[in-house]
Parts: structure tokens; sequence; C-alpha cells
């Protein structure tokens, strides 16, 4: 992201930071992560909300599984929202930035809603609170564990980077063998960066307090972990999902 950077080599002492005292410090850290954590979730909610109902009204079906000009604009327009966020986050006001968080979420929702119409409704549950599970305890365990896990970070970045080129060449081998591998993969990839980001994102708090972008930082953080997240999920519904 830019200018999303790992603040651990500039951060100040937690106790002497702005002369904040630490029982201020820890608590507004405490308030930070909730904030993030609210948004979070809030936004997997937006988009499982306008998945389901965008299925069942029969749109997706319509729109996604026939041609069309549509269809790409919908498949490829939260890229588009994770790109004005990561590079013009700089020039963007707080309001705005939540408004893009907002729509990202809906517009994820939109292309996530061809997931009810290959996967059934149970394995959709099940795999959800699955990975729900998995990553609260992945998330507290990089909240909490005193381990640096900054060198892991390049690794599971250049790990993504080989998944997505795998995912690529599978487009035209269409292996069923190698899509299992891939769906097995990424969910190790995106739980280890689960815990990665949360301790990255905890980490920035030292850089942004007392800031005027901490509000924005919210924002960064929550759209980082909601990626972590669903990605994830998607992965690990591939994998154990159960088709109609």
């Amino acid at each position: 992201m830019a200018n999303w950077s790992d603040p651990r080599a500039t951060a100040a002492p937690r106790a002497t930071r702005a002369g904040v005292g630490e029982a201020a410090f820890d608590a507004g850290l405490r308030s930070y992560m909730l904030s993030i954590y609210n948004y979070m979730a809030s936004g997997v909610l937006l988009t499982g909300i306008v998945a389901l109902l965008f299925a069942q009204s029969g749109a997706a079906l319509q729109i996604l599984g026939g041609p069309g000009l549509l269809k790409y604009v919908i498949m490829f327009s939260p890229l588009a929202f994770i790109l004005v966020l990561n590079f013009g986050i700089n020039r963007l006001s707080t309001f705005a930035t939540q408004a893009l968080f907002w729509a990202f979420a809906v517009s994820m929702g939109l292309s996530m809603s061809s997931i009810f119409l290959v996967y059934t409704g149970t394995s959709i549950a099940t795999t959800f609170f699955a990975s729900a599970t998995a990553f609260a305890g992945l998330s507290l365990y990089g909240y909490t564990t005193k381990r640096d896990l900054a060198p892991f970070g390049t690794f599971l970045i250049m790990g993504v980077v080989g998944l997505l080129v795998a995912m690529l060449i599978n487009i035209f081998l269409q292996s069923s063998m190698m899509q299992l591998v891939i769906s097995a993969i990424g969910v190790l990839l995106f739980a280890g960066l689960t815990a990665y980001d949360t301790q990255k994102i905890k980490s920035l708090y030292y850089h942004v307090a007392g800031t005027d972008f901490v509000g924005k930082s919210v924002i960064m953080g929550a759209l980082t972990l909601y990626l972590d997240f669903i990605n994830m999920f998607t992965f690990l519904l591939q994998f154990m999902g159960d088709r109609r």
C-alpha cells in the first residue's frame, strides 16, 4: 500500500510518544484496534447481505452467468476501489475514505454473489464460520505475540504473487488437482497474512497516534484485514465447499 509501511523502526517508545502516558496510550491502542475490527466486520456483513440479495433476486445469474460488459464491471470494480484507496489515501479525506470503503464492500458483495450460484448454502455457512473462527484466533495471535512477524512478510507476499501466477496458468490448464493445491496454499498464505497484518496494523498505531491520519489508518487497517478474511474464506470454500 502507498505509504503503508511498517513503522517499527521509526516508532517512538510507547510511554514517551508525544508525552502520552503508557496507560492512556494502551487505551488508545485498544480503541484503535476495536474500531478497525468493527469496520472490518461491518464490511464483511454488508458484503454478505448484498451477495445474498443479489443472488436471490436472479440478477446475479442473469448478469454474471452471461455475456456483456456489466459482468466485467461487477467483477473488476472491487479492484478499482482498492487501487483508489491505496494510491489516493493521502489526498482523500477521512469521510471520503469511509465512503469508498462501504462502496467497496457493496461491490465485493455483487462480485461474490456468484458463490451462491455455485455452492450450497450449508457449505457456505459452514465455511464462513470456520473462516471466522480461524481468523479470530490468528488475528489474536498477531495482536498478542511478542515475536516479530515482519521477516515472514516478504515470504508471504511473494507467495501471494506466485499464487496469482499459478491461478492464471490454471485458467488455461483447467486442472482440478492444481486448483485443489492452489486453494490449500491460498488458505495457508492468508492465514499467515492475517497474523502478520494484525501485528503490522498494531505497530502502525505508534506512528499515527495523535495525528490527523488516524481516522484513515483505521479504514485502511480494516480493508487489509477484510481482504485477508475474504481471501481465506474464498480459498477455503473452493477447498471444502459442496457444489450444487
